[in-house]
């Protein structure tokens, strides 16, 4: 039938095809393209570029089929979809310049895996420039013979002869399986392997080399063993993981007189980095100039990814520079089928890649954090590499703990740097991420970049900021700073933020706290100028402050106007007016505040009574404040340290020592721990007037207690204490007042 059809095609037929091979060996001149068996009995023309080349495979196809010198032509064109080649992909890192087997229409080479038979293995696709073995190159068509990779007629299932072999485990069982079967082409054998090895199925793989090695000693057809198929080998023990298998694989490359190639190397590096011998990996990159081999991209990109195994960004950057520099001396990058141009481009977005991952590795394990980080920017900016602003806003993510502002802060600024834009989360993540370093400061200046350069800050934003302010107003309250807390309100109110009761209330209590009556006043008034409704704590700093400058009248109507706005008093208001009413020495209206605050259930307490008799003491009234102190038993109040102290250093400075000599003694056997200054009263006291007391009784003076919180009125203690910076120009007055206020 054969004879019946060549007698049909025309002389002119067979020029053209001569005509189309001579025409297709030029255009692939650089490449090398050889002629595969098919189940089909036809040949497949598959032809291969070099890893970094654009163009498409090409296959030739014609429905009558014809052998001409040993090789059947088709001569309609169906392009191959071009496979996806990244010298910079890891992944791929050992494949480079492999012979492997491109099961088309499958997702990987395992036999296992799919239906589908022969008709699933299409072509096999050699990516390896040179003579291979039973091959065909173009340049010998008509030439060399293709008795290896043709089987008389038989058709032969690859992926069942792969599935035959699947649990042998000798060359003896192989031997069984194969022993009736034509030889093969060597590119069916290396295919197998590496599918055994994504299969798992290493023994497989060895049983089949330990075969071929036998065929080859023995001279049992044309296969012998070369460094492709222990590249292929090398590949499986990657895939299946049995890394305790390299070294014999090595043993035997050697035994066979087989010179590793670069691929050898990639592999052996990349299965290095797998058990975590990253050093060694980097050995071997070192070490292939050494044998005379060029590394190749993929070399590069393996020995990088060893530095961001061993989170050495530093080497991974003097490592890409060094690269860099023989780059462009012309020292790398003169093949052309590697077309370094783009591969290097890859090399500098996987160094950037590798900066930015070990950065974020830092910051996750703190472990020198921030100067490492920092340090790492620097190196890259020397460098001229640069992160993405998706980077560096992912690094900021990774900042989490209080000391990690610092880097914070140098990324925000590096975004606002470079980009006009920035995400607002990411704002508000180091408006959160300053307050809990206590950099309040800083975070205000975040959040006034938002107000002038965008993005408009949202609730999430205002909420964090007025958070601050809180903190910041409530280290004020607590220290009677209320300069501070002034200025912060007008701070808030510049940048749109609208203090609330809380706010207000810090200020006023400040003020209450440091006796600044006026300005108490003054605050007060502008709360309810700007809306804000005061609360019973606003009532309790301004009547306190009014009772430090013993403004009582004023106190009064304070008073009064608290109960007609119908804000119920609470004990802290009631404690005030009673110790208004007791420096008045009012004390029947001091009697009816108690029997008043027991009717309406705000029971009074020992503050409550701390509170008379210390204004008792105040006033040179030293027998009532004892009456008040007896007082206390009658509503079962336990008096504490500060009643016994009050009251002793009020008696002790009456001249009355035997009494306030009890009083201490008492004290004592309550359990109770008076201060020094209740010692040396009664110490003193009785030393004045000659009182006969066993002093071995009070036993040894007491040690002096730890300070209490003192009052600071200095804007310098406050900028110490709460981060912010410091102001030159001296508080000024008007600043209580707003500009509304000051109109008026």
């Amino acid at each position: 039938m054969v004879e019946n059809q060549i007698s049909k095609i025309s002389k002119s037929q067979l020029q053209f095809c001569y005509n189309f091979f001579f025409f297709f060996k030029e255009l692939a001149s650089s490449s090398t393209s050889v002629f595969t068996w098919r189940r089909t009995e036809s040949w497949v023309l598959a032809y291969s570029l070099p890893h970094n080349s654009t163009s498409d495979h090409v296959s030739t196809r014609n429905k009558p089929k014809f052998r001409n010198q040993d090789f059947c032509l088709r001569t309609e064109f169906v392009p191959f979809r071009p496979q996806k080649k990244d010298s910079f992909a890891l992944t791929q890192a050992s494949e480079e310049k492999d012979i492997h087997c491109d099961v088309v229409k499958q997702n990987s080479q395992s036999f296992t895996s799919g239906e589908g038979g022969v008709e699933g293995f299409t072509c096999l696709q050699l990516e390896e420039k040179g003579d291979l073995t039973n091959n065909v190159e173009y340049g010998d068509v008509g030439s060399e013979e293709y008795e290896a990779g043709r089987v008389k007629g038989e058709k032969v299932d690859v992926r069942a002869l792969a599935q035959s072999l699947h649990f042998v485990k000798t060359a003896d069982e192989v031997e069984e399986v194969l022993k009736d079967k034509v030889e093969l082409p060597l590119q069916v054998y290396s295919s197998m392997i590496r599918g055994f090895g994504k299969d798992k199925k290493l023994n497989s793989a060895m049983a089949l080399i330990e075969w071929l090695s036998r065929r080859s000693k023995g001279n049992i057809g044309s296969i012998s063993l070369n460094v492709f198929i222990y590249n292929s080998l090398l590949g499986a023990i990657k895939e299946a993981g049995k890394y305790n298998f390299v070294d014999k694989v090595m043993e035997d490359m050697v035994s066979e007189g087989v010179q590793p190639n670069v691929v050898t190397y990639n592999t052996l590096m990349r299965i290095y980095i797998e058990q975590g011998r990253e050093l060694e990996a980097l050995n071997l990159f070192r070490e292939m100039p050494k044998k005379g081999l060029s590394p190749s991209p993929a070399s590069y990109s393996t020995a990088l990814f060893a530095y961001r195994r061993l989170e050495d960004g530093f080497g991974a950057i003097t490592f890409f520079v060094e690269t860099r520099e023989k780059y462009q001396n012309g020292e790398i990058g003169n093949i052309e089928e590697e077309n370094w141009e783009d591969e290097f481009a890859k090399l500098e977005n996987f160094i950037v890649r590798i900066c930015y991952q070990v950065m974020r590795q830092w910051l996750v394990k703190g472990e020198n954090a921030n100067t490492n980080v920092l340090k790492l920017l620097t190196d890259m900016d020397r460098a001229r590499l640069q992160l993405s602003r998706a980077e560096y806003e992912r690094l900021v993510w990774a900042c989490t703990r209080e000391e990690h502002h610092v880097v914070a802060k140098e990324l925000y600024n590096r975004i606002r740097e470079r980009d006009t834009e920035i995400s607002l989360s990411v704002c508000n993540h180091i408006i959160w991420l300053m307050g809990k370093a206590k950099k309040w400061w800083a975070a205000l200046e975040i959040y006034e970049d938002l107000l002038d350069k965008g993005p408009k800050p949202n609730n999430m934003s205002y909420e964090l900021i007025v958070s601050h302010f809180n903190i910041l107003l409530s280290a004020a309250r607590k220290r009677g700073i209320w300069r501070w807390g002034v200025r912060l309100l007008n701070k808030m109110e510049e940048k749109g933020l609208k203090p609330s009761s809380r706010e207000w209330n810090a200020v006023l209590v400040a003020c209450s706290k440091a006796s600044e009556t006026s300005a108490a006043v003054q605050i007060f008034r502008r709360m309810v100028e700007k809306g804000e409704k005061p609360t019973v704590i606003s009532y309790g700093a301004l009547l306190s402050a009014l009772e430090k400058g013993k403004l009582y009248d004023e106190a009064l109507q304070v008073w009064k106007h608290m109960i007609k706005v119908g804000i119920e008093p609470n004990l802290y208001a009631y404690t005030i007016m009673a110790s208004i009413y007791t420096a008045q020495g009012k004390f029947n209206i001091v009697d009816s505040i108690i029997k008043e605050m027991v009717t309406t259930g705000v029971e009074p307490t020992v503050v409550t009574f701390n509170a008379i008799i210390s204004g008792c003491a105040r006033n040179g009234m030293e027998s009532v404040a004892y009456e008040w102190f007896q007082r206390m038993k009658t509503q079962n109040i336990t008096p504490n340290e500060v009643s016994y102290e009050m009251l002793i250093e009020a008696l002790a400075n009456d001249g009355k020592p035997r009494l306030a000599y009890e009083l201490y003694v008492r004290a004592l056997s309550e359990g109770l721990s008076l201060s020094t200054k209740a010692y040396d009263a009664v110490i003193s006291s009785t030393q004045a007037y000659g009182a006969s007391i066993d002093l071995s009784i009070l036993g040894p003076r007491p040690p002096e207690k730890k300070k209490r919180v003192q009052i600071r009125k200095s804007l310098s203690e406050f900028c110490n204490i709460a981060d912010v910076p410091r102001r030159s120009r001296p508080f000024d007055r008007e600043e209580i007042f707003t500009a509304q206020t000051k109109g008026t």
